[in-house]
């Protein structure tokens, strides 16, 4: 939900704004890659199919696996599987989720969040639920970002999400950029980015950590899903040993 709207004509002055904020060159370019102002409209028809084809393609790249529905009927994952019927851009953001997430998450209910806004049971969301206050709020952000910045990847509208989800709320004030450049900060060290810094199909496989401590991919623990092999708690691992969910 936008806290505030953005007028479509005040949109350019908004997002000079925010970009002015960023105190390094890297995160304004990263800016430029998902603001251009073509891409705050979602897309609809066949371009809405073929958004919704890709993240499809997306999730299953990660191994995760889809059923059809919606989640209105249950849950977005069910901890085994993600239901499919919804926009593109939710989809994207639940493989985020499904990234970030510590490997015995991936196996609750919407990954041990709680009910998300298109979660049917809620009860039993709110009832797996194991990721509370400040943590939940951070991991939320990260999966935001992260599953924007896939948006950009794939040619998406990845500016609509960035303001749907209220990244440009306080834009030009220092504590939105700062926001904005931790996140990002995390997502890098954690291993999701690459060196330019754009997303890499990573799974998180270590348990000791809240997603977003930015203290390296090594400590995070990840593996990646198409590399010959994978970090994996300071050691390696062969990325084509079984992943569960």
């Amino acid at each position: 939900m936008i806290l505030t709207p953005i007028a479509a004509d005040a949109l350019p002055s908004v997002l000079q704004s925010f970009a002015d904020s960023l105190a390094t060159p890297t995160a304004r370019r990263v800016f430029a890659r998902l603001a251009e102002p073509a891409a705050a409209t979602r897309a609809a028809g066949r371009t809405a199919a073929r958004h919704h084809a890709d993240a499809m393609a997306l999730a299953t790249s990660l191994r995760i696996r889809l059923k059809p529905g919606s989640p209105t009927l249950d849950f977005s994952w069910d901890g085994c599987t993600l239901r499919q019927d919804t926009e593109a851009y939710v989809l994207i953001h639940e493989v985020a989720h499904y990234q970030l997430a510590a490997p015995s998450r991936r196996r609750i209910i919407d990954f041990g969040l709680g009910a998300g806004p298109e979660t049917g049971n809620r009860i039993a969301a709110d009832l797996d639920a194991c990721i509370f206050g400040v943590a939940r709020e951070t991991e939320e952000a990260l999966a935001s970002l992260l599953g924007i910045l896939w948006e950009v990847e794939l040619g998406h509208p990845a500016l609509a999400s960035f303001v749907d989800q209220n990244w440009l709320e306080g834009a030009g004030r220092p504590g939105a950029a700062a926001h904005f450049e931790t996140i990002l900060g995390c997502l890098r060290g954690d291993g999701f980015l690459d060196d330019a810094l754009r997303p890499v199909r990573t799974l998180r496989v270590a348990e000791a950590r809240v997603a977003g401590s930015a203290q390296g991919a090594a400590r995070a623990g990840v593996v990646d899903v198409h590399g010959e092999a994978a970090m994996v708690n300071r050691g390696l691992a062969s990325a084509e040993q079984p992943i569960d969910p």
